[in-house]
């Protein structure tokens, strides 16, 4: 569903003022109707980004309806409601972006869902896009024909991915690490048939309003037309209630899951739910992760699991945080009748990193590597444009991206020690493997 949805997904007086101190010179503010925006001035070319994010993402599906928050946003552009400026089909919104230029993305993740929209900065073919895109917003029809289109392809997409090894395994291993919090309630056949257009009407009530608008803008107007701009694109949304609390995220209970497959390979999994979005410890995992299966073939995964034993061609370790404690996560695929011996070394070797930690060599390969590659996380508006928009969604420091590479060079052994004892405990790990489906090796325990 999540990746079949991705390609619908193409279409193409303030209360405070607080600019950042920093190089990245990041302007925010919080308007009367309660959106935040954030904003960065760049002339250097004449286009504008813009994003507008909402508490809007998979998280929120109701019991029942996993699916919503992607069909919903992707319906945005099916259709727009009447009014004085009349209504407009899905064919007449795309060729109106399409008209002055114009390219609008949409789209949910697990905590977030909304669009963006890359316009020329001209005012004339800038204030239609922009138009555009405050209708698609404010008014959507959902048409029911659109709805029914969506659906169709959407659970065509669904099938599609029940045989593939990789995406089974992705969907048992965040029920495996989650249990019944949101995070693990994944789009099925049954739930997206179960949707209907009044469901829509309702998730877009609910959650796509004002005083939970997040902005982003980064390109070529000024302050003051960046204030009028995103006053226009909250205008016409209502206030919305308080959202109701999620469920707290649950220690994993570790434990071992195998799904029969005929792949020739075994696709492996293993982790469990370990930080969220503005913990400190993110900068300790950052660099310690990057040694330990993050940096490629210089990691000791690989180099342990690939170079030494050629168990699998490629292995890696990540941490994906969320707004509640997401995943760490190692991967890696080997012929099936590798499967035990794959799965010991690379528990003996995140084991050994966990005792043990970094060496002081690892350390300065990890952050001169990092700190090195930075520019090229923020080389373009877009790049930019949603780190922004992760700032002002997360409500991390306004000048986070300007001190990154300063966290990272400052993070010692000691603290990517600490931090992964902290975040990583062997006990809770869960292990997904599908594909191989011959009993347990002792030697994979």
């Amino acid at each position: 569903m999540k990746k079949y949805l991705g390609i619908l997904f193409l279409s193409a007086g303030f209360l405070a003022s607080a600019p950042a101190s920093a190089a990245l010179e990041i302007q925010s503010w919080t308007q009367p109707d309660g959106a935040r925006v954030l904003f960065v001035a760049n002339h250097a070319i004449p286009m504008l980004d813009v994003s507008v994010q909402f508490d809007a993402g998979q998280r929120r599906d109701p019991a029942g309806k996993a699916g919503l928050a992607e069909l919903t946003v992707a319906s945005l552009t099916r259709g727009v409601d009447g009014g004085a400026q009349g209504a407009l089909s899905e064919a007449q919104i795309l060729d109106g972006f399409a008209d002055v230029a114009a390219q609008q993305h949409a789209g949910a993740g697990q905590d977030r869902g909304g669009v963006s929209l890359r316009t020329l900065s001209s005012p004339a073919e800038r204030d239609a896009a922009l138009t555009l895109l405050a209708r698609m917003l404010a008014h959507p029809s959902f048409p029911q024909a659109g709805l029914e289109r969506d659906k169709a392809l959407a659970i065509a997409g669904i099938r599609e991915e029940l045989t593939k090894p990789e995406a089974i395994a992705e969907k048992a291993f965040m029920s495996a690490i989650y249990g019944s919090h949101p995070y693990a309630i994944d789009a099925s056949e049954a739930s997206v048939q179960a949707i209907t257009r009044e469901d829509l009407l309702a998730f877009h009530r609910e959650h796509y309003v004002a005083n939970r608008a997040v902005i982003a803008m980064i390109g070529d107007v000024t302050p003051e037309q960046a204030k009028q701009i995103a006053a226009r694109l909250t205008r016409d949304l209502p206030q919305g209630a308080a959202l109701p609390a999620l469920p707290a995220v649950a220690a994993s209970k570790g434990g071992e899951t195998r799904i029969a497959h005929p792949a020739s390979q075994s696709h492996i999994l293993i982790g469990a739910p370990a930080i969220q979005r503005g913990d400190m410890d993110f900068f300790a995992l950052t660099v310690g992760n990057y040694i330990l299966g993050g940096g490629g073939f210089v990691s000791r995964l690989t180099d342990e699991v690939r170079e030494k034993r050629g168990l699998t061609y490629s292995v890696y370790s990540v941490f994906s945080p969320l707004a509640q404690p997401g995943p760490f996560q190692i991967g890696l695929q080997t012929k099936k009748e590798q499967t035990a011996e794959a799965l010991r070394v690379t528990r003996a070797t995140l084991d050994k990193f966990l005792a043990e930690g970094p060496t002081a060599a690892e350390m300065k390969a990890a952050k001169d590597n990092l700190a090195g590659g930075f520019a090229l996380r923020i080389d373009s508006n877009a790049k930019l444009l949603e780190n922004m928009a992760v700032i002002g969604f997360y409500k991390l420091p306004l000048d986070y991206l300007d001190h990154w590479i300063e966290r990272v060079r400052a993070v010692s052994v000691a603290d990517v020690r600490a931090a992964f004892r902290k975040h990583v405990h062997p006990e809770q790990l869960s292990t997904v493997i599908v594909g191989e489906d011959a009993p347990a090796d002792a030697a994979a325990k």
